[in-house]
């Protein structure tokens, strides 16, 4: 993998990441809105899981499923 393509794959970890933890806080806000205590749940879930990938990607950990 050439150097350009190893730090486009970064941002795009990070940007998954990023990606998670917006659409969780979304769902968690929506499910507030809306007092469905299930949407709070995977809202909340859903930032705890971007939270991870982005510490996984700092430390270097490369996602083996691609």
């Amino acid at each position: 993998m050439t150097e350009p393509e190893a730090k486009d794959g970064s941002l795009a970890e990070k940007i998954s990441g990023l990606t998670q933890k917006i659409i969780g806080g979304i769902e968690e806000i929506g499910g507030v809105l809306t007092g469905d205590p299930n949407t709070i749940a995977e809202g909340e879930f859903n930032q705890e899981v971007g939270e991870i990938r982005e510490k996984l990607d700092e430390e270097g950990v490369k996602d083996e499923t691609k």
